[in-house]
């Protein structure tokens, strides 16, 4: 089972981001919180953790509004 991140923009379509694929979800969602930052920068505002082809689950990298 090969564990990536899907990334999508603003209006919720596709954008390309890194290629990573990683051997477990704690390895992917590990990647993900150390990069956020970065892919948030570069236009993707949320990501959607997928187990080969099987969407796991989605979250937004946007800040909350307080």
């Amino acid at each position: 089972m090969a564990w990536s991140w899907r990334y999508e923009g603003t209006d919720g379509k596709s954008v390309d981001g890194p290629t990573e694929s990683f051997a477990s979800q704690a390895d992917a969602e590990s990647w993900v919180g150390q990069t956020w930052r970065e892919l948030a920068a570069s236009g993707v505002t949320s990501v959607a953790l997928v187990e080969d082809d099987r969407v796991e689950y989605r979250m937004s990298l946007l800040p909350t509004a307080e």
